[in-house]
């Protein structure tokens, strides 16, 4: 039989065949508590009776199951024998009869890596807990089922867990004689059932709503936690946004929320941001701010509180057919995310943030060699894994922003009202969706589809101005370009903005007009005859998906006085422009980091700044010649020192300038410095050090040498709890020390023994920017493994070990050579493993094209 990574073409024949009545499903995780019996893994039971029909009567299928063993398989009353019809991730289903009943008795595995049913035993206080986490396919680690997103069924849990544990699932629940049960769920996919158990820390709210019909919707509203974070949970602030969510999505999709009641669990060892189960969103507990945050901080969480939310109608009432279409659902929640966020919360500027970060994420996706349409062609579910990316995500959110502007926002409102009506508890391809667009908009949608969703690549914009002599526009045009990998031109509804300075010398823009870009050369005729502009901004209040380019005088204003600009939308996309120049090497990475450190002191949003940091933190790494890496990483020192000390005390940008500074602290004074913040010795008015900034100086010191494993393990007893061990792991991979580096490696390639959030941990201390010469000899052993860690390991752990310990910082011809040495020797391997060293080695080649640019710059 086929192994554990299902095929499309295997699932739509399976689709074809059955339709599936309802699950019941038990399970026993009284196992989860105390000493483990025997060798092997933690198990626990799972029963599962499965009930569907088939249309075939007398045909094969199989259902899915991931697990260590199975006691006893029945189909129709028959008893069958595991040892013949399970192997080992399949359970053969022979002579199906019209309608059917499956029963599967099995010891499924506790997972240590985030996928299946998680054990988490926190070292605080000993506690258990229990989450599941499956998308795409891992709940056959929990229970056999039929693991596709278009085979639909109600499901019905039950749970026996320790007696002091509190149980979740989809729907209501109450405990009785030991037992927790669960109401039967709508029908929905596999991949978002849940279940949630242990001593969990759990605060309950209520929403209210009177809808349209006179009736009242009440939905019960519950989040929860760890004990250990329970001092630092802001329930309140959990249950504002979600409020707020709900009455924005009510306002506008006009269709109750479908599911009963609504808690939101945060979760140690979380692999994602967050998941959409219906009834129990799940999300990782970072989310829970153990120290001072900046509002950049609040704000994405309120971003994923309200992309969870919108999966509830995108994704969870009408779910892809396939994960070709995974974008129906993750385009239309990131969009969603923000639309709300600006729509109903405090934080009015979260399509600032939109455009300058999670566009940053699309735009680097779209230029990888493995760059796809927002509709992917997704043919198994080790593609569906790596497709969680930029493109699915980010890109297809733009799209759907140039969509508004392109049909207006109420059509395109009304279209997604139709789609939720049309299709409840239904299952959607790409046509589903165009068909009811076209309806509320009558524009032709499948054109849009072929340009925007259809086709990769990322086209960029660059303004072409021609003056008179009196110093008027002649002519304005907007260029467009495309990638010779992807060379599709496509039509962009943008705003162009013209600027000048004030006699106060501020930046403001004096002109705007929209046009719709279509072909190389589009002309902004209602420009012509304005004054002479300092700055053109091609996609001026970020209306569509493009890299901005700029003509001669725009660079130079930007140069001089992009401190000036006032508005700070504008302010944003020029700094995304210019960090997207960094990374195509039109512009040298010293004169980026440059401007960071002339004009990000004077950037008032928080949001902003923190990326502006991000990415001077990676010119420095990546893309400045290799001779002027510590000038620059002294310059940035310095920089940071100073606005650090010349930002207002116990203000957001004073916490993230700490942060930054000691992100790339290096000096010797820099970390005496650091070391004093720690002790006392030194003092910054108003800045509090708390546990987390503790950390955060902890991290460069260990790298440096300075801190070493006693100051560790003190600091450890310090903060001896879940986050403090992950940060202790970290820093203790960091020390530059050959032996700490083998011993790091040793414990993430060569053993399985770490859970999924140290082995995250880890691999961020083993990879130091200070420590190029300590890992040189990791490149040749990386190539050597790769293959069998992808074999062995899960998914997810294989993932974090080939994209985290890809040799990116031996930035040499030698390793590019070496990459593309084993792409030549292994055309044979996995394609998801392909894939990621096809697009670590991409990454490797645009950081050398960007040294090669900074090194000619100082000629």
């Amino acid at each position: 039989m086929p192994g554990e990574n299902l095929s499309r073409d295997e699932a739509r024949e399976r689709a074809a065949l059955l339709s599936v009545d309802g699950y019941d499903v038990s399970l026993d995780v009284r196992s989860a508590v105390g000493d483990t019996q025997g060798e092997g893994p933690r198990t626990f039971r799972s029963v599962t009776t499965l009930r569907f029909r088939c249309n075939e009567p007398g045909a094969s299928s199989f259902a899915d199951l991931v697990a260590p063993s199975v006691t006893a398989v029945s189909l129709n009353g028959r008893d069958l024998d595991p040892s013949e019809v399970f192997d080992g991730t399949r359970i053969a289903l022979e002579d199906l009869a019209a309608d059917n009943e499956l029963v599967v008795d099995a010891q499924c595995a506790y997972s240590r890596t985030g996928e299946g049913l998680h054990r988490f035993v926190d070292p605080e206080d000993g506690e258990v807990y229990l989450y599941t986490q499956y998308e795409p396919a891992d709940s056959r680690r929990v229970f056999a089922n039929f693991e596709q997103p278009d085979l639909k069924a109600p499901f019905r849990f039950e749970v026996r867990a320790p007696e002091e544990w509190t149980v979740w699932s989809n729907g209501a629940g109450e405990c009785v004689d030991g037992v927790w049960r669960f109401a039967e769920t709508k029908p929905i996919s596999t991949y978002i059932t849940c279940v949630v158990a242990g001593p969990y820390h759990y605060v309950t709210d209520s929403y209210e709503r009177t809808l349209e019909d006179g009736t009242r919707l009440e939905i019960p509203l519950g989040a929860l936690c760890r004990k250990g974070l329970a001092p630092h949970f802001d329930a309140d602030d959990v249950f504002l946004i979600t409020k707020q969510g709900l009455d924005f999505f009510h306002d506008h999709f006009d269709y109750p929320y479908p599911f009963g009641k609504y808690d939101q669990a945060f979760v140690p060892e979380y692999n994602l941001g967050a998941m959409e189960n219906p009834g129990l969103v799940t999300f990782r507990e970072e989310y829970i701010f153990r120290g001072k945050v900046t509002r950049a901080s609040y704000e994405g969480r309120a971003n994923t509180i309200l992309h969870e939310m919108a999966h509830m109608w995108f994704g969870d009432l009408v779910t892809m057919e396939w994960w070709d279409d995974l974008w129906l659902k993750e385009s239309f929640a990131d969009f969603m995310g923000a639309f709300a966020n600006v729509g109903a919360t405090r934080f009015k500027d979260a399509w600032i943030t939109f455009a300058n970060r999670r566009k940053a994420w699309a735009y680097r996706a779209d230029q990888l060699p493995s760059t796809h349409p927002v509709t992917a062609d997704i043919r198994d579910l080790e593609d569906a894994k790596l497709n969680f990316d930029g493109i699915t995500y980010a890109k297809g959110a733009s799209a759907l922003k140039q969509l508004v502007a392109y049909v207006g926002q109420e059509a395109f409102l009304e279209g997604a009202r139709r789609y939720f009506k049309r299709h409840a508890y239904g299952n959607t391809r790409l046509g589903d969706l165009l068909s009811v667009l076209e309806e509320t908009s009558g524009r032709d949608m499948a054109a849009w589809a072929r340009s925007w969703l259809q086709t990769a690549g990322v086209n960029s914009l660059t303004p072409q101005v021609l003056l008179s002599a009196e110093g008027r526009i002649d002519e304005l045009a907007v260029v467009q370009e495309a990638a010779e990998t992807h060379p599709e031109l496509r039509p962009h509804r943008v705003a162009v903005g013209l600027y000048r300075r004030t006699g106060e010398g501020a930046l403001e823009r004096y002109a705007r007009a929209e046009v719709d870009v279509d072909g190389p050369r589009t002309v902004v005729a209602e420009l012509a005859g304005a004054e002479a502009p300092e700055l053109v901004l091609v996609n001026d209040d970020d209306l569509t998906y493009c890299k901005t380019r700029f003509d001669d005088t725009s660079l130079a204003t930007l140069r001089e006085h992009l401190g000036s600009l006032t508005d700070p939308l504008a302010r944003a996309l020029c700094w995304s422009a210019l960090w997207n120049m960094t990374r195509d090497a039109l512009l040298p990475a010293r004169d980026f980091i440059g401007l960071v450190l002339r004009f990000a002191g004077r950037e008032s949003g928080i949001g902003v700044l923190q990326m502006l940091h991000a990415w001077a933190e990676s010119a420095l790494v990546h893309y400045v010649a290799p001779e002027w890496r510590e000038t620059g990483g002294r310059l940035l020192g310095e920089g940071a020192l100073r606005e650090l000390r010349e930002a207002a005390p116990g203000s957001e940008p004073q916490l993230a300038w700490a942060r930054f500074f000691a992100a790339v602290a290096s000096e010797e004074a820099e970390l005496s410095m650091l070391r004093g913040l720690l002790d006392g010795s030194e003092k910054i008015n108003g800045l509090e050090v708390d546990q987390e900034l503790r950390w955060a100086f902890l991290a460069p010191l260990a790298a440096h040498g300075v801190a070493d494993e006693a100051v560790l393990a003190a600091e450890l007893a310090r903060d001896d709890t879940a986050s403090g061990k992950r940060h202790q792991v970290r820093c203790l991979a960091a020390r530059p020390s050959a032996a700490v580096k083998a011993q790091a490696w040793a414990q993430v390639v060569e053993s399985d023994a770490l859970s999924n959030a140290l082995v995250e941990a880890t691999i961020a201390g083993f990879e130091r920017p200070s420590q190029r010469e300590l890992l040189a000899p990791y490149t040749e052993k990386y190539f050597a493994a790769i293959e069998r860690v992808w074999a062995e390991r899960s998914i997810q752990i294989g993932m974090d070990v080939v994209r985290g310990l890809f040799p990116s910082l031996m930035d040499s011809q030698d390793t590019l050579d070496a990459t593309d040495a084993w792409l030549s020797a292994h055309e044979d391997a996995a394609p998801a493993l392909r894939r990621l060293v096809l697009e670590a080695r991409d990454d490797l080649a645009r950081a050398l094209r960007g040294q090669a640019c900074d090194a000619a710059a100082a000629r």
